[in-house]
Protein backbone atom coordinates (compact mmCIF):
# COMPACT_ATOMS: atom_id res chain seq x y z
CA UNK A 1 0.00 0.00 0.00
CA UNK A 2 1.27 3.45 -0.92
CA UNK A 3 1.66 5.57 2.20
CA UNK A 4 2.25 8.85 0.34
CA UNK A 5 -1.48 9.54 -0.05
CA UNK A 6 -2.12 8.49 3.53
CA UNK A 7 0.40 10.96 4.93
CA UNK A 8 -1.04 13.73 2.76
CA UNK A 9 -4.51 12.84 4.01
CA UNK A 10 -3.30 13.12 7.61
CA UNK A 11 -2.00 16.60 6.88
CA UNK A 12 -5.28 17.56 5.21
CA UNK A 13 -7.22 16.29 8.21
CA UNK A 14 -5.00 18.39 10.49
CA UNK A 15 -5.24 21.57 8.43
CA UNK A 16 -7.77 24.01 9.81
CA UNK A 17 -8.15 22.06 13.05
CA UNK A 18 -4.76 22.88 14.50
CA UNK A 19 -4.53 25.69 17.03
CA UNK A 20 -2.33 28.65 16.11
CA UNK A 21 -2.45 27.58 12.47
CA UNK A 22 -0.09 24.70 13.17
CA UNK A 23 2.81 26.90 14.22
CA UNK A 24 4.81 26.27 17.39
CA UNK A 25 3.02 23.01 18.16
CA UNK A 26 4.27 20.04 20.13
CA UNK A 27 3.60 16.97 18.04
CA UNK A 28 3.81 13.26 18.81
CA UNK A 29 3.82 10.57 16.13
CA UNK A 30 2.87 7.18 17.59
CA UNK A 31 4.42 4.34 15.63
CA UNK A 32 6.60 6.72 13.68
CA UNK A 33 8.31 4.10 11.52
CA UNK A 34 10.98 5.82 9.44
CA UNK A 35 9.71 9.32 10.17
CA UNK A 36 8.14 10.12 6.79
CA UNK A 37 5.01 11.68 8.30
CA UNK A 38 7.09 13.79 10.68
CA UNK A 39 9.18 15.08 7.77
CA UNK A 40 6.08 16.06 5.83
CA UNK A 41 4.47 17.80 8.78
CA UNK A 42 7.63 19.75 9.59
CA UNK A 43 7.82 20.92 5.97
CA UNK A 44 4.38 22.54 6.41
CA UNK A 45 4.31 23.60 10.06
CA UNK A 46 6.78 24.74 12.71
CA UNK A 47 6.30 21.62 14.83
CA UNK A 48 8.37 20.39 17.75
CA UNK A 49 7.98 16.73 16.85
CA UNK A 50 8.56 13.68 19.03
CA UNK A 51 8.27 10.02 18.07
CA UNK A 52 7.75 6.63 19.62
CA UNK A 53 7.94 3.17 18.07
CA UNK A 54 8.69 -0.47 18.83
CA UNK A 55 11.33 -0.68 16.09
CA UNK A 56 13.37 2.41 17.01
CA UNK A 57 16.35 1.08 15.04
CA UNK A 58 14.49 1.95 11.83
CA UNK A 59 14.12 5.65 12.71
CA UNK A 60 16.63 7.86 10.85
CA UNK A 61 15.82 11.41 12.06
CA UNK A 62 18.61 12.33 14.45
CA UNK A 63 17.05 15.66 15.44
CA UNK A 64 13.74 14.13 16.56
CA UNK A 65 13.59 12.50 20.03
CA UNK A 66 12.26 8.94 19.81
CA UNK A 67 11.21 6.65 22.65
CA UNK A 68 11.06 2.88 22.52
CA UNK A 69 7.63 1.61 23.57
CA UNK A 70 5.65 -1.60 23.24
CA UNK A 71 2.17 -0.25 22.64
CA UNK A 72 0.63 -3.61 23.49
CA UNK A 73 1.95 -3.61 27.05
CA UNK A 74 3.28 -0.15 27.97
CA UNK A 75 1.79 3.33 28.36
CA UNK A 76 3.12 6.22 26.33
CA UNK A 77 6.24 7.56 28.09
CA UNK A 78 5.02 11.16 28.18
CA UNK A 79 3.37 13.45 30.70
CA UNK A 80 -0.31 14.23 30.70
CA UNK A 81 -1.21 17.14 28.42
CA UNK A 82 2.20 17.24 26.73
CA UNK A 83 1.16 17.62 23.06
CA UNK A 84 -1.03 19.77 20.83
CA UNK A 85 -1.18 17.18 18.03
CA UNK A 86 -0.92 13.39 18.11
CA UNK A 87 -0.80 11.32 14.92
CA UNK A 88 -1.03 7.56 14.63
CA UNK A 89 -0.91 6.40 11.02
CA UNK A 90 -1.28 2.74 10.00
CA UNK A 91 -0.54 1.54 13.53
CA UNK A 92 -3.77 0.54 15.26
CA UNK A 93 -4.29 -2.51 13.04
CA UNK A 94 -0.97 -3.90 14.35
CA UNK A 95 -2.04 -3.77 18.01
CA UNK A 96 -3.71 -6.15 20.42
CA UNK A 97 -5.51 -3.35 22.26
CA UNK A 98 -6.06 -0.28 20.11
CA UNK A 99 -8.52 1.18 22.62
CA UNK A 100 -5.80 1.43 25.24
CA UNK A 101 -3.60 3.40 22.84
CA UNK A 102 -6.45 5.81 22.11
CA UNK A 103 -6.91 6.41 25.83
CA UNK A 104 -3.19 7.08 26.13
CA UNK A 105 -3.35 9.51 23.19
CA UNK A 106 -6.15 11.34 24.99
CA UNK A 107 -4.08 11.52 28.16
CA UNK A 108 -1.00 13.04 26.53
CA UNK A 109 -2.98 15.59 24.51
CA UNK A 110 -3.52 19.09 25.83
CA UNK A 111 -7.15 20.22 26.22
CA UNK A 112 -8.23 21.35 22.76
CA UNK A 113 -5.59 19.12 21.17
CA UNK A 114 -6.11 17.07 18.02
CA UNK A 115 -5.67 13.36 17.30
CA UNK A 116 -5.48 12.01 13.73
CA UNK A 117 -5.43 8.25 13.14
CA UNK A 118 -5.56 6.12 10.00
CA UNK A 119 -6.29 2.44 9.40
CA UNK A 120 -7.31 0.29 6.41
CA UNK A 121 -10.98 0.63 5.52
CA UNK A 122 -12.49 -2.81 6.08
CA UNK A 123 -16.05 -1.81 5.15
CA UNK A 124 -15.51 -0.53 1.60
CA UNK A 125 -17.20 -2.42 -1.23
CA UNK A 126 -14.08 -4.37 -2.18
CA UNK A 127 -13.41 -5.47 1.40
CA UNK A 128 -17.04 -6.52 1.84
CA UNK A 129 -16.88 -8.62 -1.33
CA UNK A 130 -13.56 -10.17 -0.31
CA UNK A 131 -14.92 -11.04 3.11
CA UNK A 132 -18.02 -12.59 1.55
CA UNK A 133 -16.02 -15.04 -0.54
CA UNK A 134 -13.01 -15.65 1.73
CA UNK A 135 -13.85 -14.63 5.29
CA UNK A 136 -10.88 -12.21 5.27
CA UNK A 137 -11.13 -8.42 4.98
CA UNK A 138 -8.84 -6.45 2.67
CA UNK A 139 -5.25 -6.32 4.00
CA UNK A 140 -6.15 -8.81 6.71
CA UNK A 141 -5.25 -12.18 5.25
CA UNK A 142 -3.87 -15.31 6.91
CA UNK A 143 -0.98 -14.40 9.21
CA UNK A 144 2.44 -15.97 9.70
CA UNK A 145 2.98 -17.38 13.17
CA UNK A 146 5.75 -16.27 15.56
CA UNK A 147 6.17 -13.06 13.59
CA UNK A 148 7.97 -10.17 15.30
CA UNK A 149 8.24 -7.64 12.45
CA UNK A 150 5.34 -5.58 13.69
CA UNK A 151 5.66 -2.89 11.03
CA UNK A 152 4.73 -5.15 8.10
CA UNK A 153 1.35 -5.97 6.54
CA UNK A 154 1.91 -9.50 7.81
CA UNK A 155 1.38 -8.10 11.31
CA UNK A 156 -2.13 -6.73 10.67
CA UNK A 157 -3.94 -8.44 13.53
CA UNK A 158 -6.85 -6.09 14.29
CA UNK A 159 -9.31 -5.05 11.57
CA UNK A 160 -11.18 -1.97 12.81
CA UNK A 161 -14.41 -0.87 11.15
CA UNK A 162 -15.11 2.86 11.36
CA UNK A 163 -17.97 2.43 13.83
CA UNK A 164 -15.74 0.71 16.39
CA UNK A 165 -13.00 3.29 15.98
CA UNK A 166 -15.46 6.13 16.52
CA UNK A 167 -16.96 4.25 19.47
CA UNK A 168 -13.52 3.81 21.04
CA UNK A 169 -12.69 7.49 20.54
CA UNK A 170 -15.94 8.50 22.21
CA UNK A 171 -15.28 6.15 25.12
CA UNK A 172 -11.81 7.65 25.53
CA UNK A 173 -13.33 11.12 25.86
CA UNK A 174 -12.81 12.57 22.38
CA UNK A 175 -15.35 14.81 20.66
CA UNK A 176 -16.01 16.26 17.21
CA UNK A 177 -15.05 13.03 15.45
CA UNK A 178 -14.68 13.41 11.67
CA UNK A 179 -14.26 10.76 8.99
CA UNK A 180 -12.05 11.26 5.93
CA UNK A 181 -10.23 9.01 3.47
CA UNK A 182 -6.95 8.99 1.61
CA UNK A 183 -8.44 8.18 -1.82
CA UNK A 184 -11.38 6.64 -3.64
CA UNK A 185 -10.67 2.98 -4.40
CA UNK A 186 -11.56 2.22 -8.02
CA UNK A 187 -12.23 -1.46 -7.36
CA UNK A 188 -14.81 -0.48 -4.76
CA UNK A 189 -16.46 1.91 -7.23
CA UNK A 190 -16.79 -0.87 -9.80
CA UNK A 191 -18.15 -3.41 -7.34
CA UNK A 192 -20.61 -0.95 -5.83
CA UNK A 193 -21.89 -0.01 -9.28
CA UNK A 194 -22.44 -3.70 -10.12
CA UNK A 195 -24.14 -4.65 -6.87
CA UNK A 196 -25.66 -1.39 -5.62
CA UNK A 197 -29.31 -2.60 -5.57
CA UNK A 198 -28.34 -5.60 -3.42
CA UNK A 199 -26.19 -3.50 -1.12
CA UNK A 200 -28.91 -0.86 -0.73
CA UNK A 201 -31.66 -3.38 0.04
CA UNK A 202 -29.40 -5.17 2.50
CA UNK A 203 -28.52 -1.90 4.21
CA UNK A 204 -32.17 -0.86 4.56
CA UNK A 205 -33.05 -4.27 5.95
CA UNK A 206 -30.16 -4.04 8.40
CA UNK A 207 -31.35 -0.65 9.68
CA UNK A 208 -34.90 -1.94 10.07
CA UNK A 209 -33.89 -5.01 12.05
CA UNK A 210 -31.40 -3.19 14.27
CA UNK A 211 -33.88 -0.42 15.09
CA UNK A 212 -37.04 -2.44 15.61
CA UNK A 213 -35.87 -5.84 16.83
CA UNK A 214 -32.51 -5.40 18.51
CA UNK A 215 -32.76 -1.65 19.29
CA UNK A 216 -28.99 -1.21 18.89
CA UNK A 217 -29.18 2.03 16.91
CA UNK A 218 -29.63 5.02 19.21
CA UNK A 219 -29.41 8.80 18.84
CA UNK A 220 -25.90 8.59 20.32
CA UNK A 221 -24.48 6.14 17.78
CA UNK A 222 -26.66 6.58 14.69
CA UNK A 223 -24.28 8.99 12.96
CA UNK A 224 -21.41 6.50 13.34
CA UNK A 225 -23.56 3.65 12.03
CA UNK A 226 -24.60 5.61 8.94
CA UNK A 227 -21.00 6.29 7.97
CA UNK A 228 -20.78 2.63 6.92
CA UNK A 229 -23.08 3.50 4.01
CA UNK A 230 -21.47 6.85 3.22
CA UNK A 231 -19.25 7.64 0.24
CA UNK A 232 -16.21 7.45 2.51
CA UNK A 233 -17.26 4.16 4.05
CA UNK A 234 -18.20 2.41 0.81
CA UNK A 235 -15.44 3.74 -1.46
CA UNK A 236 -12.50 4.93 0.64
CA UNK A 237 -9.28 2.92 0.65
CA UNK A 238 -7.96 4.09 4.05
CA UNK A 239 -10.01 5.87 6.69
CA UNK A 240 -8.50 9.02 8.20
CA UNK A 241 -10.24 9.94 11.44
CA UNK A 242 -9.65 13.10 13.45
CA UNK A 243 -10.97 13.95 16.91
CA UNK A 244 -10.46 16.66 19.51
CA UNK A 245 -9.84 16.50 23.22
CA UNK A 246 -12.44 18.90 24.64
CA UNK A 247 -10.98 22.23 25.69
CA UNK A 248 -12.91 22.16 28.94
Amino acid sequence: MSTERIYEAVIRASAGRLVRGGQGLRHLDIGAGQGELIERLRSRYACDSHACDFHVERFPLSDVPIASVDLNTEPLPYAEGAFDLVTCSEVLEHLENFRGVLREAYRVLKPGGLLVVTTPNVVNAYSRARYLVSGFATLFGPLPTKHDERHTTGAHITPIAYFYLAHALTDAGFADIRLGIDKIQRTSVLLLALFFPIVLLGWLRFLQVERRKYRTITPDNEAFVKQHFSREGLLGRTIVVSACKPAG
